[in-house]
């Protein structure tokens, strides 16, 4: 089923994107949106967020991901080395 919402143009051309939708489609600030333009209808689409960026910087300041895994490879390491010496 297709729903119908209004919204007036502003003399700066700007339109809100009523709440009810913006809410359905997680539009928040920030969100970008492309705008199509087919047989003289304009579809304006939300972009999904690119997960590489929405990650980036999320785990600043803790231990990294390289770091956890040469600490993990020496400690298996010397667990083997233990096995072996025994």
């Amino acid at each position: 089923m297709t729903k119908t919402f209004t919204a007036k143009v502003s003399s700066k051309g700007w339109v809100v994107i009523p709440s009810a939708l913006r809410k359905r489609l997680k539009i928040k600030p920030g969100t970008i949106v492309e705008f199509q333009e087919a047989k003289g209808k304009i579809t304006i689409i939300p972009q999904t967020k690119n997960p590489v960026e929405e990650l980036f910087g999320k785990w600043a300041g803790e231990k990294s991901l390289t770091q956890a895994l040469l600490e993990s490879r020496a400690k298996e390491l010397r667990r083997e080395e233990k096995k072996l010496h025994n």
